[in-house]
C-alpha cells in the first residue's frame, strides 16, 4: 500500500492485505509516522527516524485502536522535536529498560559489595529484610522519590521507632544509592535521601570513669576469678581499642621494637595502628609470664588473650566483668565506657583532638569529639589562667561607690 493520506475514516477500512503477515502504510502528511497491519488484525503506529549516528530507528507509538490518527501525530511530532535537539527516544527507553529494582539491585550489587568488608553487613540484611525490602523491593530505582523517603523515616517514628532507629534507615537508604550513583547505574540520577534530615538524638550516653572509680575497679578485676581480665580490661582502658579487637589480638600483631599494634580488621574495614605505650608493653610482658604457666597444649597460643582453658579467643567476658564492675559499685559501667575514659584523659591531659582521633581509629572527626570529655578540674585549671593574665590588680575588689543623698527641697 506504501504512502497515502491517511484520514479517519479511510483507517477503519485498512486492513493486511490476504496472504501477507503484516503491511506497512506510510502517513504522508506527517514525516516518518508509520502504521503497521497485521494478519491478526492488530494495528500499531511506529515513527521511523535516523539516529545522530545515522543508524535508522523504529519507535513504537502505541495501538492504532487506542491512539488515533491525530494523537499519533502530535506524538510524532514531540519525538521528531526530541531528536532534533539531540535526544534519542530509543536510546532512552533502553535506559529505562536496564533500571534495576531495589530489591535487584541489593541482591546483585550491594550485598555482594558489602559482605566483603563490612562486618556488620548482617545488620544491613536484616534492616532490609524487614523494613526497606517490603516498602521498595518491587519498585525501580528511579521511582523512588524524596517524598517516600520521608515517609519511611517519619512512618518508623510514628510507629513507635526511636529517633536513632528511623535514622539508620534513612543512613542505609542513603548510602545505597550513593553508591548506585557512585556505579552509573542505570537511568539514576540522583539521591532521592538528600536533604532529608536525620533525627536528633538525645541518647547518645556519655559516661567516663573517674580517678577514683577507676582505682575501684582496678581491685576488683585483680581479684576476678577469670584468671585474664586482669589483664583485658587494663589493655581497654590503657589503649582505647574496642573489646573485640583487644580479644581477637594475635602476638604476630604487637610489633614490639616499634611499639605499635596493627589491628587488621577494624570497624572501618581498614587496618590501623594503636602506639604502645610504656605501660602497655609492661602489661603484654605480664601476659606472657602468665600463658607460660598455662597447659603445654595452650602454651604457644597466638591469641595474646585467649581463654586458657580453650586457647582460643573468648566469646564473651559478660560474666567476670559484670560481676567485678558490680562489685566496685559501678553497675552502669559499660566496657565501652572504658574507650571513652581513654579519650578523656587524653583530652585532660592537653592532647588534641587530632591526636586522639588517630589513636581511636575514627574516620571523623565529630565522633572522637563526643569522647572529648573535660573535667572539671581541667576546665578551672583553664579559667584559672585568665587570673594569672591579668594579674593580681584585677583580682582586688573595688571601691564601692558612696551613695549620694538627695535632700527633695520643700514645696512653697
Amino acid at each position: 500500500m506504501g504512502v497515502m493520506a491517511l484520514t479517519a475514516k479511510r483507517l477503519r477500512t485498512l486492513s493486511c492485505p490476504a496472504g501477507k503477515t503484516k503491511e506497512n502504510i506510510w502517513d504522508s502528511h506527517c514525516k516518518g509516522l508509520m502504521l503497521e497491519l497485521r494478519e491478526s488484525g492488530g494495528r500499531t503506529w511506529y515513527l521511523r527516524y535516523v539516529d545522530v549516528r545515522g543508524k535508522q530507528r523504529q519507535l513504537r507509538i502505541g495501538n492504532a485502536d487506542e491512539i488515533s490518527l491525530d494523537q499519533a501525530r502530535k506524538r510524532a511530532d514531540e519525538l521528531r522535536g526530541q531528536i532534533a535537539l539531540g535526544k534519542d527516544p530509543s536510546e532512552e527507553r533502553s535506559v529505562m529498560k536496564q533500571v534495576p529494582t531495589f530489591a535487584q539491585f541489593v541482591q546483585d550489587r550491594y550485598l555482594p559489595f558489602v559482605k566483603g568488608y563490612k562486618r556488620s553487613w548482617e545488620i544491613d540484611e536484616s534492616l532490609l529484610r524487614n523494613h526497606l525490602l517490603p516498602v521498595f523491593g518491587n519498585r525501580h530505582l528511579d521511582q523512588i522519590k524524596k517524598d517516600d523517603i520521608v515517609a519511611l523515616h517519619q512512618g518508623r517514628r510514628a510507629k513507635g521507632g526511636a529517633p536513632a532507629s528511623a535514622n539508620r534507615l534513612l543512613i542505609l537508604m542513603r548510602y545505597i544509592f550513593n553508591l548506585a550513583l557512585r556505579w552509573d547505574t542505570p537511568g539514576l540520577t540522583k539521591n532521592p535521601t538528600k536533604d532529608v534530615p536525620l533525627f536528633e538524638e538525645n541518647n547518645k550516653r556519655e559516661r567516663y570513669l573517674s580517678h577514683e572509680e577507676a582505682q575501684r575497679l582496678y581491685v576488683m578485676i585483680q581479684a576476678s576469678d577469670s584468671k585474664m581480665l586482669k589483664f583485658i580490661v587494663p589493655m581497654l582502658m590503657l589503649t582505647g581499642a574496642r573489646k573485640r579487637e583487644v580479644l581477637d589480638a594475635r602476638w604476630s600483631d604487637f610489633e614490639l621494637s616499634q611499639q605499635r599494634w596493627r589491628v587488621s580488621i577494624s570497624k572501618s574495614g581498614k587496618p590501623r595502628y594503636i602506639p604502645l605505650s610504656g605501660g602497655v608493653l609492661h602489661l603484654l610482658e605480664a601476659v606472657r609470664l602468665e600463658q607460660a604457666k598455662w597447659p603445654t597444649k595452650h602454651r604457644n597460643c597466638p591469641w595474646a588473650f585467649a581463654n586458657p582453658e580453650t586457647g582460643k579467643p573468648y566469646v564473651s567476658i559478660y560474666y567476670p566483668w559484670d560481676t567485678a564492675r558490680k562489685r566496685a559499685g559501678l553497675p552502669e559501667v559499660r566496657i565501652h565506657d572504658l574507650r571513652h575514659t581513654f579519650a578523656s584523659y587524653l583530652i585532660n591531659a592537653g592532647r588534641s583532638i587530632y591526636e586522639v582521633q588517630r589513636i581511636l581509629g575514627h574516620t571523623q572527626i565529630k565522633t572522637t569529639q563526643r569522647y572529648s570529655h573535660l573535667s572539671q578540674d581541667t576546665l578551672l585549671a583553664a579559667a584559672d589562667t585568665a587570673v594569672v593574665a591579668l594579674g593580681e590588680s584585677f583580682m582586688s575588689a573595688p571601691a564601692l561607690p558612696v551613695p549620694v543623698r538627695v535632700i527633695a527641697s520643700p514645696v512653697c
